[in-house]
């Protein structure tokens, strides 16, 4: 994540680094001595991961000292998400915790009706000022009151069907995208729908499989399917403007947007560069032979990327003219 300047990153084995983006320049380094089970969240003040113990431990972001633990009813995978007053952490179980930022006190816990079979990742919970959307594997979206933990609302991205249970997952594993007002969501063998954040009110809505949250470009949105085929959808009437099958399964990584180009990482490690405008292939390069799982990030006009093998850089995409 970035926030406040730096670059902060996570190891599985427990180290946290402050990173200078512009240079790569170490600004501290801090052994946890920990085992770690989800990347790294953060506000204005201190950075939140947790172990294989299921402890939240909250860091202070300036000098990488550890300010407090707390214990969480199971495992996590997906990093906890603050607005600075309130840090919020979601279970493979579907329960969410809240906890005060400053102290560590646990406020609330929200528990979710969770199937019998379920995909093996979650998405971090989207924290406002007021509300908090979080993605669930029964196929919900849930909008929760952060003052008392209750469902203000929530939404229906896909529906179980089929007579086994494999075929009834439909677990929501992507973040939703806020855009002006409204909230972009996205499950497996769901939808792609729009919905309005004051009731969850559906504005549109079309039918998609992914495990990713979609990317939006000026006048695009862009979705990674399950299979591994990256569609190009028009911004305004939904229609399908291009579809990519050169990656299918290889296990692509969430899309990014930079510049007029979309980039997706892959199981062996590539880059894939893709036009937006048509989603023809721009470039490819090797990075990490481990693979890239770990959503991309964009840092002004360059691209942040990490590595399943640890690597971290910063990329500028140059135009191929």
């Amino acid at each position: 994540m970035i926030v406040g300047g730096s670059l902060y990153a996570v190891s599985a084995d427990g180290e946290v680094v402050a990173v200078g983006p512009a240079t790569g320049d170490i600004r501290w380094r801090v052994d946890l001595d920990d085992r770690i089970m989800a990347g790294v969240g953060g506000d204005s003040r201190q950075l939140y991961v947790v172990n294989d113990n299921a402890e939240l431990i909250a860091i202070d972001r300036q000098e990488g000292e550890e300010n407090w633990r707390l214990n969480l009813p199971n495992e996590v995978l997906a990093p906890p998400q603050s607005n600075g007053n309130l840090v919020l952490t979601q279970t493979i179980d579907g329960k969410v915790v809240a906890a005060n930022a400053q102290s560590g006190e646990r406020l609330w816990q929200y528990d979710a009706p969770a199937p019998s079979l379920s995909i093996r990742a979650t998405a971090s919970p989207v924290v406002g000022g007021e509300l908090a959307l979080v993605s669930l594997a029964n196929g919900r979206v849930v909008a929760l009151a952060l003052a008392s933990g209750q469902p203000v609302w929530q939404y229906v991205v896909g529906e179980p069907s089929g007579r086994t249970e494999l075929e009834r997952l439909v677990d929501v594993t992507a973040e939703p995208v806020i855009v002006e007002g409204a909230a972009l969501l996205a499950g497996y063998q769901g939808k792609l729908a729009l919905v309005d954040l004051r009731n969850g009110e559906e504005i549109w809505s079309r039918s998609t499989s992914t495990f990713h949250s979609p990317a939006l470009g000026p006048d695009r949105v862009f979705v990674v399917s399950d299979d591994g085929d990256v569609t190009g959808l028009d911004a305004r009437s939904l229609d399908e403007v291009w579809t990519q099958d050169a990656l299918s399964w290889r296990r692509l990584s969430a899309p990014a947007v930079i510049g007029d180009q979309l980039v997706v990482g892959d199981y062996e490690g590539y880059l894939h560069i893709l036009s937006q405008e048509n989603g023809q292939f721009q470039g490819q390069v090797s990075f990490d032979d481990e693979g890239i799982r770990a959503p991309m990030l964009r840092w002004e006009d360059r691209l942040v990327v990490y590595g399943n093998g640890g690597r971290l850089a910063v990329f500028t995409l140059e135009n191929r003219d």
